[in-house]
């Protein structure tokens, strides 16, 4: 068996503020073994994005680790030191892209000053300039971005183009674990492909070992993903292979969230043409007892609305949180 490269226990963050105590990721436990690609998927609001904040180990201020365990290579991100966190993990052994992270590239400064910061802040040194930028030109070329691109200020250059050179940015290091977080959904069909093959690039290139792929979209999963996780209301509800999701979803509202998806593809249209999911995903400052699925599923049963069904082991390598399993 491969290693966990990443591991997840148990994890609880919840956003803390005037609007109350919101349970954003509520007892969540999920692995990314050295080599593997897992996708995380489900609708906006469910928690992808949160998971990824806590997963980085900087969580946004109005967002709180509560309790549980995040161990990269081995190592309880939770219980390291906040300097060795910032100089020997973050960018080393892992690497996070977050939400619109085009937005992240200061304006007024080209891509070298930007990548010589970013260089700075890690090492904590005053780094060579010519080493750092042959260095970014090299890397950027395996990304299929011309050289050139390091003397351009931001607004220079295509959202493709920035979610690209963020994605370069992050994997300067040859970090083992990309957490990357819906890096497509700004982007047209096109653009999306792009930077889609440049994630396959840095992969079979040996770049990073391994990635947490975050989207709402479970189809740009599939391009590139060999399993995939499932969330809804702040908890894994299903996990399975890409294609064992895909073809044969077992959670109602992994099949649901499938059938809502436009394809071209006519045996994965929908099975049986394009649907909707009833009602609105939970407010989890007060989230429902028992399934939080079960006011919108219409297989619900009586047990679903009082008692939390468990992330079961259905077959091998097949988890599904639902009553009829």
């Amino acid at each position: 068996m491969s290693e966990h490269l990443l591991e997840i226990e148990d994890l609880k963050g919840y956003y803390r503020g005037i609007f109350g105590v919101v349970r954003a990721v509520d007892g969540v436990s999920l692995t990314v073994d050295d080599g593997e690609v897992v996708g995380l998927a489900g609708e906006s609001g469910c928690g992808k994005s949160t998971l990824a904040q806590l997963c980085s180990g900087t969580p946004n201020p109005l967002l709180h680790y509560e309790s549980g365990k995040i161990l990269v290579d081995g190592s309880d991100i939770y219980q390291t030191d906040p300097e060795v966190f910032r100089t020997e993990f973050k960018c080393k052994r892992m690497s996070y892209v977050p939400q619109a992270s085009m937005d992240s590239l200061n304006p007024v400064k080209r891509i070298r000053d930007f990548v010589m910061d970013v260089v700075r802040e890690r090492t904590g040194k005053k780094p060579s300039k010519v080493e750092v930028l042959t260095m970014a030109g090299d890397h950027f070329e395996k990304l299929g971005l011309e050289r050139s691109v390091l003397d351009r200020y931001p607004h220079e250059l295509s959202g493709g183009m920035k979610q690209r050179v963020v994605i370069g940015i992050s994997t300067l290091w040859n970090p083992k674990l990309l957490i990357i977080d819906e890096p497509t959904s700004a982007l047209d069909v096109t653009t999306q492909r792009l930077v889609i093959i440049s994630l396959v690039v840095l992969k079979k290139a040996g770049i990073i070992k391994s990635m947490l792929f975050v989207s709402h979209d479970i189809t740009v999963l599939g391009q590139l993903c060999d399993r995939c996780a499932v969330m809804y209301g702040g908890k894994i509800v299903e996990v399975g292979s890409m294609n064992g999701i895909l073809d044969s979803s077992l959670h109602p509202y992994t099949s649901a969230l499938i059938s809502s998806v436009v394809s071209y593809d006519p045996e994965r249209m929908g099975r049986g043409g394009l649907k909707s999911i009833p009602g609105s995903p939970p407010d989890l400052r007060d989230p429902p007892p028992g399934c939080r699925y079960h006011p919108r599923c219409e297989k619900c049963m009586d047990i679903c609305r009082v008692k939390e069904p468990p992330l079961n082991a259905i077959e091998n390598g097949r988890d599904v949180a639902c009553w009829l399993y």
